[in-house]
């Protein structure tokens, strides 16, 4: 059975120095990224919510629950400044998904709290997104799943560590 990827390689054979191999491996799971990434928008899109928000609630979600964090943390881990964290804030909030309280100890400190309606839309954004998911790795039977699981895992480590530099 041919794909995309096959009519794409056969396109460029002898026109351009590529490995056939590595440009197979390579382009799939581009392709697949972006269909992953498309069923994602669709999902948010789904239960009401944008990437950003997504983003922010899944850190919070992450957490457990009460669910806190501070402004500085998440903006940290989402790797945004400040002032960007703060206008995700405010959107959340507004829209109830969000709380921000005043510590007790320290009134400069400002934790931010997930609320049930948060916490619920998180989730149900979860499901469809773990529904879709499973319906993309669905042509794989579980020893396939984990052998590809093998070899991703084999090749990530391999780029993460370096040893993959770039040959000019």
């Amino acid at each position: 059975m041919e794909d995309s990827v096959d009519r794409h390689i056969a396109r460029w054979r002898n026109k351009a120095p590529f490995d056939e191999r590595a440009e197979a491996i390579i382009t799939r799971m581009q392709l697949l990224t972006k269909h992953a990434s498309h069923s994602k928008h669709e999902v948010l899109a789904e239960v009401g919510l944008q990437k950003f928000e997504f983003e922010t609630l899944h850190r919070l979600a992450s957490r457990g629950k009460p669910w806190h964090a501070t402004p500085s943390e998440l903006a940290t881990e989402l790797m945004i400044s400040p002032a960007g964290m703060t206008g995700r804030l405010d959107t959340l909030e507004e829209a109830g998904l969000i709380r921000r309280i005043r510590s007790t100890e320290d009134r400069r400190r400002v934790d931010i709290e997930l609320t049930e309606l948060g916490h619920t839309r998180w989730y149900a954004a979860m499901k469809v997104q773990g529904a879709a998911e499973e319906a993309m790795v669905e042509p794989l039977d579980h020893a396939d799943q984990d052998l590809l699981i093998a070899l991703l895992k084999r090749m990530l480590v391999h780029v993460e560590s370096g040893r993959s530099a770039a040959r000019g």
